[in-house]
């Protein structure tokens, strides 16, 4: 049952979306550039990377969970729970002593990080119409990648001018702000809560177990563990048998977290593989962009870290254009066009070289972000424009949820892609090798792909002659780039795949408002019209 938008102040609820979701966004970058000064004060070099994992397995984990609770009990008490969540989780943080101490609490930091993101995204479907969905769902897109521009930037200032500690502890002024103008703005739910709701307890229990083995598995395989072996098979395996047993559950549930149901709905089903597609591609290839500016170009490790800005930024054009786009054009016509344009990045991305430069790179980065700019937030409205306001969080969430997964995925995928490829290279060069000592050394660094990074940093480290390192240092920069290139090809493919699927996304379109009223009118003149003659009789 759904309820009429009176005693809500629209202003109060957006701002306090924007400083939510803007900070919660700001938190998976900023924390990077800090890394280096945090392992120098708490030790814990060989845990460090579970800082970044544990808030992005308890932040994906929670948002399938939250949309659907959401569904049942309204939204505006469980975005004040994330939102109180992330503020004392942040708080923690900026106390932490040891590494463990902030790994743990950086996953309760997630679980409230993964509640305010989509929730976000429910409320703009609530209280707008789909009109007036596409402006503002442009803007939080834009948003979320101005945050990505910001993130690295903010913290390194931080990081010089206070202390690490303050990339946590800024969360709680802005964290409490969003809070109580949403406590203020939002005086109602959208939804009545139901009294009775069935919560799904073992659907729950099932996809939990199922995302974490998932999430660890392609995190740590090929680093703490090998593809293949037994630890690879009990991780992965259990994943698989604990996600089908989600959804022999969630077709009997009466209130399912993910009603299997819904991918009956075409736009649903699409959107969603649209998203996991465009996740696949996109996040697995661009990490390598700031790492190719730094080794093959030789940028500074501050300009290798704004190198995303002008991606960035057409990302964030994009998005807002798009949202004014489909009050004219179908999805359809958005989406696939957005993709094709994706996949002419992908594309130009791929012939970089020794030869490139680095305004070479920020144009092609550009058309990639301004496909990417169209897509991301269309998937959104496309997805909420096909369902009523009941089932926003659930659907919204999956949207969410399913992009992320495909980031995942595909961070994994292209990383195996990028090593495989490096080290096939570098035994090429190996081989072809004729000088001794060229050969010798070669030889040795085929095996150690880890360390050819550090090497294009520091490549007085070898202590090699002056001729025979400028020769190894050119080959390792023409095996890199060369693997760089099969990554974007590689992340072309599914990007590819993605063209196709948004052209099965349907006829359907954004309805202005006028037309609705036009409807309802109609409806309400309906059964005047058919009266009127048997009156006569």
């Amino acid at each position: 049952m759904e309820t009429k938008h009176t005693g809500i102040n629209k202003k109060l609820v957006l701002t306090g979306l924007i400083i939510g979701m803007f900070f919660s966004a700001l938190e998976q970058t900023i924390v990077g550039t800090a890394m280096p000064t945090i392992i120098g004060e708490l030790n814990g070099f060989t845990i460090f990377a579970w800082v970044t994992t544990a808030y992005l397995i308890t932040s994906t984990t929670v948002v399938p969970i939250v949309g659907k609770l959401s569904d049942l009990y309204g939204r505006r008490s469980l975005y004040l729970i994330g939102t109180i969540l992330f503020i004392i989780a942040s708080g923690l943080c900026a106390t932490a002593e040891t590494m463990e101490q902030l790994i743990l609490y950086r996953g309760l930091q997630g679980i409230g990080g993964g509640m305010i993101m989509p929730l976000s995204q429910t409320i703009i479907g609530d209280i707008f119409t789909a009109e007036q969905r596409a402006k503002w769902q442009g803007v939080f897109g834009a948003l979320f990648g101005l945050s990505s521009v910001i993130g690295p930037f903010l913290g390194g200032i931080i990081v010089d001018t206070i202390s690490w500690h303050w990339i946590f502890l800024i969360n709680v002024p802005t964290g409490l702000l969003s809070a109580i103008l949403i406590f203020i703005g939002l005086k109602q739910e959208f939804i009545a809560p139901k009294s009775k709701a069935a919560i799904d307890y073992l659907g729950i229990a099932t996809l939990v177990p199922a995302l974490v083995l998932l999430l660890l598995g392609l995190t740590f395989a090929g680093d703490k563990f090998e593809w293949v072996s037994s630890t690879s098979l009990f991780i992965f395996g259990g994943s698989l048998l604990l996600t089908v047993a989600f959804g022999i559950v969630e077709s009997k549930a009466a209130e399912p977290i993910l009603d299997l149901k819904l991918f009956k709905n075409r736009v649903f089903a699409v959107t969603n593989a649209l998203g996991f597609l465009l996740g696949l591609g996109m996040f697995g290839a661009i990490m390598f962009v700031p790492m190719f500016m730094q080794g093959i170009f030789g940028v500074s490790p501050t300009q290798a870290g704004s190198t995303m800005t002008p991606m960035m930024i057409a990302m964030i054009t994009a998005s807002i254009i798009g949202g004014s786009l489909l009050l004219k054009f179908r999805f359809r016509t958005v989406l696939t066009s957005g993709m094709i344009l994706a996949s002419v990045g992908f594309f130009l991305m791929s012939t970089m070289n020794l030869e490139s430069n680095e305004w070479t790179a920020y144009f092609y980065m550009v058309v990639l972000g301004l496909g990417m700019g169209l897509v991301m937030p269309t998937l959104m409205i496309a997805v909420q424009n096909e369902f009523p306001k009941s089932q926003l969080g659930t659907v919204t969430s999956a949207s969410t949820f399913f992009r992320s997964i495909g980031g995942t995925i595909g961070i994994t995928i292209l990383n195996a892609v990028m090593n495989s490829n490096l080290q096939n290279n570098m035994n090429e060069a190996a081989a072809a090798a004729t000088e001794p000592i060229l050969a010798q050394t070669l030889a040795l660094l085929k095996e150690k792909t880890d360390s050819l990074f550090g090497i294009l940093l520091e490549p007085s480290i070898l202590q090699l002659p002056e001729a025979v390192l400028t020769s190894v240092v050119t080959t390792i920069q023409t095996s890199w780039s060369n693997a760089f290139s099969t990554v974007f090809l590689t992340g072309l493919i599914f990007i590819g795949a993605g063209i196709l699927a948004a052209l099965f996304v349907g006829d359907s379109k954004i309805k202005r408002d006028k037309e609705i009223e036009d409807e309802k009118q109609e409806d309400t003149e309906a059964p005047l019209t058919n009266v009127n003659p048997q009156s006569s009789h």
